[in-house]
């Protein structure tokens, strides 16, 4: 690339979607979950269905590269019924289906609302990013709020370092606790790192196999539900 010429990047799809149906009332919430490759994003949705399906009529879209393992994980731990969970086979970098080229995702997205329109209406939809770095994000014309899931085993420089994703994303989950005194991370050096970087945005420290599991980023998730109300 010659520095003296003008550079031209890809239109990335910024501008929000649309939050209503045709017919005036609001469509589900969309949450995308990015982060590192083992941060624990499959294990968090897997936990959050758990969570929420008794109260929530809820959705899933996997995002991997080659293959659907991630929503096969699902469907064998039976989180949701399987026409809930379908699957977005990206053939390129993960980031590149969840913030440059929408389109495989946004389809994926409106199938499974439509595919329950006639028997209710969706609350929520989650789409789980592919593992990317730390500078993934969502299009906000494919979500409306993202979750970004660290782990204290990828080091806890991590929220120091900062990236998109660390420091923009509307959750930045801490995940896999339990291992901080395994892999030798300090877990209030990640909590103030955090803080510095994210400003006022919150901060959820989390252990799925610990007593409150998922509960923190579940309460968060209600919290974006009850904003999202139907008209």
């Amino acid at each position: 690339m010659h520095l003296d010429h003008a550079v031209t990047y890809p239109h990335r799809h910024t501008h929000s979607a649309d939050p209503l149906r045709p017919d005036g009332t609001r469509r589900a919430l969309r949450i995308g979950l990015g982060g590192p490759v083992g941060s624990g994003k499959t294990a968090t949705v897997a936990a959050l269905c758990r969570a929420l399906r008794s109260e929530l009529s809820m959705a899933v879209v996997t995002n991997d590269i080659y293959t659907r393992e991630d929503a096969e994980f699902l469907l064998r731990e039976a989180v949701l019924p399987s026409e809930r969970i379908t699957a977005v086979e990206t053939g390129a970098c993960p980031h590149t289906a969840i913030r440059d080229d929408i389109s495989a995702n946004l389809e994926a997205v409106e199938e499974l609302e439509d595919a329950f329109r006639e028997h209710g209406r969706l609350d929520l939809i989650l789409v789980e990013s592919g593992g990317d770095n730390l500078t993934a994000t969502f299009s906000r014309g494919l979500v409306d709020a993202q979750i970004f899931v660290i782990d204290v085993a990828g080091g806890d420089d991590i929220p120091r370092k900062g990236g998109p994703g660390v420091t923009t994303a509307d959750l930045l989950v801490v995940n896999k606790t339990d291992l901080a005194p395994h892999v030798g991370s300090d877990l209030d050096r990640m909590a103030r790192d955090a803080a510095a970087q994210r400003g006022e945005l919150p901060v959820a420290f989390q252990s799925l196999r610990g007593p409150e599991g998922v509960g923190p980023v579940a309460a968060w998730v209600r919290e974006r539900i009850a904003a999202w109300s139907p008209r």
